[in-house]
């Protein structure tokens, strides 16, 4: 079957919003994602559309092994994290993250108004990400599913 365009809008978030183990999902409860790419099958990239509402954060501060990442503001005020930097990202703004760089980027909502943009990132097979503030590791397997464990190895 062929599939036909649809408003973005219109694609559900999954009802599970993170693959974080607590403590560390409460932390994105205020970030909603719409997987485009999922919805249409892709397999090489990702892409979602993400809505961050005020005081909330994208993901913990983090940096991959060998995904690219891509954003851009469609609405709204976002800062972002990148390194010891920041930068406040406006619509119609954007950015892009090169893997293997150990910068550590992450999005936070500090207006009082819900911020969207778009992510992309590939799909790297053996991607692992840091998290330099926290005690967590995630390694995309074989099958495309992420393994995530503390630093030492010790499963969640």
């Amino acid at each position: 079957m062929t599939p036909k365009p649809v408003p973005a809008e219109s694609i559900a978030p999954p009802v599970k919003k993170t693959i974080y183990p607590p403590p560390f999902a409460a932390l994105v409860e205020g970030r909603t994602k719409r997987k485009l790419g999922d919805h249409f099958g892709l397999s090489n990239f990702g892409v979602n559309l993400t809505e961050l509402a005020p005081g909330s954060v994208s993901a913990l501060l983090h940096h991959h092994s060998k995904q690219d990442e891509f954003i851009y503001v469609l609405h709204g005020a976002l800062t972002l994290i990148l390194g010891e930097q920041e930068y406040v990202l406006e619509t119609g703004e954007c950015m892009g993250f090169k893997a293997g760089t150990n910068i550590a980027h992450q999005l936070v909502n500090r207006s009082s108004e819900p911020a969207i943009y778009l992510e992309i990132g590939d799909r790297s097979e053996g991607d692992e990400v840091e998290y330099p503030n926290d005690d967590l590791k995630a390694m995309q397997l074989a099958n495309g599913v992420w393994a995530l464990t503390h630093k030492d190895g010790r499963p969640y």
